[in-house]
């Protein structure tokens, strides 16, 4: 599907007359490609901004991702280009300490790269903690938020950590992801870096899903079929699962990736029996599983029908939790698991017509935030990704005004990529993404609904 804005505005002529009319002139997005890499910050500068006698952790966390130097933030001088710009305010819980950072992110903001990446560090918030502390460390949630919304014309995307005490050593995965262009559709949203989850005995830098079996659901195409592709470019064995309608497509794309195509409807008694029957085989349980399978049926409240509403709901809710449940009683969801279920901006801003729909995602961040305490002690993350306007067959049959709305009404003016949800579930369900758990990452280009 074109998007006719986007392709205008990638020649010169095209997009000064997006301008003239005062249209959106999105920037092409840069996106990462392939696996992952040993040195991911390789030959990149990043600006480090610290309040004054402040110091940081950082630095051996950009030295072992390969950055090629790190510059504070009050050495910043004209000529000097920064791929990334990270802004380490633990600890900034004074207006006097702020000013400073202030200060220093204005003049670094001019030497960003087009694409460049802002990462905002502060502590995370507690009752314990005092009013102060509290209300600076929220504070860099609306920093965040409204910096995204301008500098999001670059294609440059702002994002925020919120770390516990003691939990830097998570960083590495998190500060390579947010600072790389495999998260180049996600900004303005803020993710909170735990240690309560046990840490995994082994952090690869490449294929780190090497002999891990994972399952997508859903998986014959769009969202899901880049999902199953991007976990086996990392090494899973993934086993992809979808209905009888999609036998064709499903079995082409498990050919494709070495992995294994298993022809079941989500909603009946069959698809748990299969992938257990499959695990139980090959003696395997699985390491990964995403839930990416859902449909939607629309129509206002008033006039939608019981098999409209019980479809949505069989699909989206009943037939995850008793998936899940099965591979519970059957002990076939390994220690260290990584759980991801797909969840929508539709369930937390609401959408017109989707009271459904609705309801199931964000039942889904619920869910997520109860699954991960019951099964933390295991070292099992829980978490939800929620897309906001993707481009994909289900878009495409919109009413152009419509379509249209999706595209703009967000920091990049643009669509996302089915590539760009596989992206985000690819970093929660990594070894390094251990410190994240019962959380809900949006992938809506800092779209303005529900934000």
């Amino acid at each position: 599907m074109t998007d006719f804005l986007l392709a205008v505005a990638q020649q010169g002529l095209g997009a000064k007359v997006l301008r003239q009319l005062g249209l959106p002139s999105p920037v092409k997005l840069k996106r990462g490609e392939g696996a992952y890499s040993a040195k991911p910050l390789a030959n990149q500068t990043i600006g480090l901004i610290i309040a004054p006698e402040q110091s940081t952790q950082l630095t051996p966390v950009i030295q072992q991702l390969g950055g090629q130097s790190l510059i504070r933030g009050d050495q910043v001088r004209d000529g000097l280009l920064l791929n990334g710009i990270i802004v380490d305010a633990n600890g900034c819980h004074s207006v006097e300490a702020l000013r400073s950072l202030f200060e220093q992110l204005q003049a670094a903001l001019p030497r960003l790269r087009k694409h460049g990446r802002i990462l905002v560090l502060t502590a995370s918030s507690s009752v314990q903690q005092a009013a102060a502390a509290a209300a600076f460390n929220q504070g860099f949630v609306g920093l965040t938020k409204s910096l995204a919304k301008e500098v999001g014309k670059r294609g440059v995307t702002v994002n925020l950590l919120k770390v516990d005490p003691g939990c830097q050593h998570r960083l590495y995965a998190p500060v390579a992801f947010f600072l790389g262009h495999y998260s180049s559709y996600i900004t303005g949203q803020s993710l909170h870096i735990s240690c309560g989850i046990p840490a995994p005995a082994q952090l690869p830098a490449t294929a780190v899903l090497s002999g891990k079996a994972a399952v997508v659901t859903g998986a014959a195409g769009g969202i899901g079929a880049e999902t199953a592709k991007r976990l086996a470019s990392e090494g899973a064995h993934v086993i992809c699962l979808d209905t009888a309608g999609q036998t064709e497509k499903l079995n082409a794309l498990a050919a494709d990736i070495g992995g294994t195509a298993i022809v079941a409807d989500i909603t009946q008694p069959e698809a748990a029996i299969a992938l257990t029957d499959w695990c139980k085989s090959n003696k395997r349980q699985l390491d990964v599983i995403v839930h990416n399978a859902g449909i939607t049926r629309d129509k206002t409240l008033a006039r939608m029908s019981e098999k409209q509403w019980d479809a949505v709901l069989a699909v989206n809710l009943q037939a995850i939790l008793e998936l899940d449940a099965a591979l519970l009683d059957h002990d076939l969801i390994a220690a260290e698991a990584r759980v991801v279920c797909l969840s929508s901006i539709s369930g937390i801003a609401g959408n017109y017509g989707q009271t459904n729909y609705a309801f199931t995602k964000a039942a889904l961040i619920g869910y997520v935030k109860a699954q991960a305490v019951k099964l933390g002690s295991r070292g099992v993350t829980v978490n939800a990704v929620a897309p906001g306007f993707i481009e994909t067959d289900m878009t495409a049959s919109l009413p152009v005004l419509v379509r249209e709305a999706g595209r703009r009404l967000n920091a990049l003016s643009q669509g996302g990529k089915p590539g760009d949800v596989a992206e985000a579930i690819q970093f929660l369900v990594s070894p390094g993404a251990s410190g994240i758990s019962g959380q809900t990452l949006r992938v809506c280009g800092g779209s303005l609904l529900g934000a």
